[in-house]
């Protein structure tokens, strides 16, 4: 068999094609690229050009009104990115080698994670490892588990509708979703609400609160209430569903005990039900595959050895 280094392609292959078309798909078409780049657009048509006739595949389809990634252009996108993952790793892992713990830890989290253990744990470490840097970036699951996929983070923290190809997964804390209108509704500050006068409510809703979503449990309670199944708001940020909420463009649904402080504060209002709510859980995603630098093998440890040694009783959040 032959070695990496024997074969042809690699050796032949401008590595810098592989760039520019990463940033093709990432935003969306050559014009938008070329914008990016700072380069003009026939440079950046040219270097796909190159790049199809290098892989002898159609890697996109494009018209002045259409652009899509080709089944092709998507495998080599997905190995692409795991590729330049791998690359930017690699001042960390040469620094590394040195006795002190150093390095970047990058966190890919959903907007909502809110976890006094997890906070605990990253308090503990970054005063034991002060040289350590951080990059801590807030996305929506699917593109949490994409980052994973494709090596560009040390580890995420999201909800899951099924364990993802090629990743480790763990629940790091689980949580409750109540229902919680804002103060100008109409039943805010109501006690004793009846759960038929949620009959035909406007909703608010984060992007994964749907059937078959992560947080399709959440969905189906929805429905059993009888609230308007169309949501008038949907965001995957938690800081803007809360706002849809205070604003009264719908009745949204939050984790109760991130909620806890507004509603103390008088800026939102629990509503019904209040027992039996659904049950959510968290999880820290990882890449078996990833080279780690000391400063991310040395937080996972932490991690994980305060989930072996925190039951998840003991790590679920109902208030």
């Amino acid at each position: 068999m032959l070695k990496s280094y024997q074969l042809r392609f690699p050796w032949n292959l401008d590595w810098n094609l592989l760039r520019t078309f990463m940033v093709i798909v990432d935003e969306g078409g050559i014009t938008a690229a070329a914008h990016f780049l700072g380069l003009k657009q026939p440079t950046i048509s040219a270097a796909l050009m190159r790049l199809e006739d290098a892989t002898g595949h159609k890697l996109v389809n494009r018209s002045p009104k259409h652009f899509s990634v080709t089944p092709a252009g998507k495998v080599l996108y997905a190995e692409a990115s795991s590729i330049f993952g791998a690359v930017a790793q690699l001042p960390d892992l040469v620094s590394g080698l040195e006795d002190q713990v150093t390095g970047q830890i990058s966190i890919a989290a959903a907007s909502h994670v809110v976890s006094p253990h997890f906070d605990a744990v990253l308090e503990r470490f970054n005063g034991l490892y002060p040289e350590v840097t951080y990059v801590i970036s807030t996305m929506d699951s699917p593109d949490i588990i994409a980052h994973l996929q494709q090596n560009r983070a040390t580890f995420g923290i999201c909800l899951l509708n099924g364990i993802p190809d090629g990743l480790d997964t763990r629940v790091i804390y689980r949580e409750y979703f109540g229902f919680f209108c804002g103060p100008s509704h109409r039943l805010f500050g109501c006690d004793d609400i009846d759960l038929s006068e949620l009959k035909d409510e406007n909703t608010v809703s984060f992007q994964t609160d749907e059937l078959g979503g992560p947080l399709s449990d959440v969905a189906r309670l929805r429905r059993r209430l009888r609230m308007r199944v169309v949501s008038k708001g949907i965001s995957p940020n938690l800081p803007e569903v809360r706002r849809m909420i205070m604003s009264n463009i719908g009745i949204g649904a939050l984790p109760v005990h991130v909620a806890l402080k507004d509603v103390h504060l008088g800026r939102l209002w629990q509503l019904p039900p209040y027992k039996s709510l659904p049950a959510v859980d968290i999880h820290m995603l990882t890449n078996p595959k990833r080279s780690m630098n000391r400063a991310e093998l040395t937080l996972l440890d932490m991690l994980n050895a305060e989930m072996d040694n925190v039951s998840i009783a003991d790590r679920t959040y109902s208030v």
